[in-house]
């Protein structure tokens, strides 16, 4: 069974960052392509970005594109996700996904495992 743990979130003025982890109980060396999605209330969980095995292969949603970085330290088994000038259109709680395939995919339902998430609040 796979664990994903989600932290790093938190409040946060309009324009600033915050750096979430997600530690997994398993080696992300393997083929796991690893994604971040966000929910916010009353709305559809949305992607983010993911990442695939080997780091060298990255997608964004179109609104965190040049803002949000994803990377992954495979000897850690940890993938993080820098999010810098923050909007408050970014609230939302953030979930860690991990797929067992080399694709790099944009669909929540690619993912086999879940992370608990992390709350993320961007004020104006």
């Amino acid at each position: 069974q796979v664990q994903l743990v989600e932290s790093g979130g938190g409040l946060v003025q309009a324009g600033g960052s915050l750096r979430l982890s997600c530690a997994a109980s398993i080696r992300t060396s393997g083929v796991y392509t690893m994604g971040w999605f966000r929910q916010a209330p009353g709305k559809e969980r949305e992607f983010v970005a993911a990442i695939n095995w080997s780091g060298d292969r990255t997608s964004y949603t179109d609104s965190v594109k040049g803002r949000f970085t994803i990377s992954r330290d495979n000897a850690k088994n940890t993938v993080y996700l820098q999010m810098n000038s923050l909007k408050p259109e970014d609230t939302a709680v953030y979930y860690c996904a991990a797929d067992r395939g080399m694709v790099v995919a944009t669909i929540p339902q690619r993912y086999d495992y879940w992370g608990q998430g992390t709350q993320v609040t961007v004020s104006s």
